[in-house]
């Protein structure tokens, strides 16, 4: 097949913000009955039965995203993905979602509409409407604002602040992957830098890279909780590193906690790039970030519940505040637990 080498750029101005708008959302159809008016009109109208959650995320090119190696249309999944975590982090059913972006004129038509292609392929995955949001230029590069709606019963949501005394600690999925495939990512840019005709041989990270560049929420998870009959008493998403999310549970409940180095879920491939970097694969998995997995506590009752889902690892215990947050190695050593997350405002 002959690659097209000059592909068509349309430039937005030729269709202006009101036909940009209409252009890029035509193929959008509504999913939920709650939807009442979806876009088109000056503002969303949507009919929610139980407690409205809500919650909002920007990305920002140079910052949160390198567009040398991040496609569009995963970044448009992505944006939509990080803002339905933190709705299943509630224990919540996620419905709408409204997309700001502020893009330069770098940008042609056709960019446009494969970063919307990639929230298109989101709601339709996860069964969410997009009903509104907003258009217009910047002179500093890409930025997307999501802002995702769910519901729920109002005795289902879930706080980060209700850990007691005895509550098991539990985490979904594997940590550490997706910032393994960001080190995937920019070693290989590095290499392109220094020579161009290079060609990266990436598909032995290919589950690393996937984890970074198309996360996936865990709507799974509340849905499985509840078929097992489990409420959990606390819960938040891991977005910036399981050490911060740990010390915020923490924070939030009043308690300590203990955690184990050896119950921490890495995926092997995880743990032989960590080898390849030089890396300690325990400090990634602690201050990675990005995996967008579930971390929430539960109560001894429900251990029972839980033990044999293979979804689902055990990785400590709550204690009284007094008692501190640790990490207890694989050598019996109690090491205390910092935040070591990302920090989009560091340097």
């Amino acid at each position: 097949m002959i690659e097209d080498k000059n592909p068509l750029r349309t430039p937005i101005e030729q269709l202006g913000e009101f036909g940009l708008i209409d252009h890029i959302t035509k193929n959008f159809a509504t999913q939920n009955a709650g939807t009442v008016k979806a876009i088109g009109d000056d503002a969303a109208v949507i009919k929610h039965d139980k407690h409205t959650v809500v919650t909002t995320d920007m990305l920002v090119e140079g910052i949160h995203f390198d567009l040398s190696y991040v496609p569009l249309k995963h970044l448009g999944y992505k944006a939509v993905m990080v803002n339905l975590s933190d709705v299943y982090a509630m224990n919540a059913i996620a419905t709408q979602v409204t997309v700001s972006i502020a893009i330069s004129n770098r940008f042609p038509v056709e960019a446009v509409e494969e970063l919307y292609d990639g929230i298109a392929l989101a709601c339709q995955n996860y069964g969410v409407d997009l009903i509104g949001g907003d258009t217009t230029a910047s002179n500093s590069g890409l930025i997307i604002s999501v802002t995702a709606l769910g519901e729920q019963e109002s005795d289902k949501i879930v706080y980060r602040s209700g850990a007691s005394d005895g509550d098991l600690l539990v985490v979904s999925g594997d940590v550490g992957a997706a910032y393994m495939g960001l080190q995937i990512l920019e070693r290989e840019k590095a290499v392109f830098k220094a020579n161009p005709n290079s060609q990266p041989d990436i598909e032995a990270y290919s589950y690393l890279i996937e984890r970074q560049l198309k996360p996936e929420a865990r709507k799974d998870i509340p849905k499985l909780l509840e078929e097992l009959d489990v409420l959990p008493t606390s819960m938040i998403d891991v977005s910036d590193g399981l050490s911060s999310e740990i010390i915020h549970l923490c924070k939030q409940s009043g308690v300590g906690m203990k955690i184990y180095e050896d119950k921490i879920p890495l995926d092997p491939t995880v743990i032989s790039s960590c080898e390849e970097f030089n890396l300690d694969s325990t400090t990634v998995a602690l201050s990675g970030g990005e995996d967008y997995e579930l971390l929430f506590t539960v109560k001894q009752e429900d251990f029972p519940k839980i033990k044999a889902n293979p979804n689902l690892s055990i990785i400590g215990h709550v204690l009284p505040q007094s008692d501190g947050i640790h990490l207890v190695t694989r050598g019996g050593e109690q090491v205390a637990i910092k935040a070591m997350g990302w920090n989009s405002f560091e340097s």
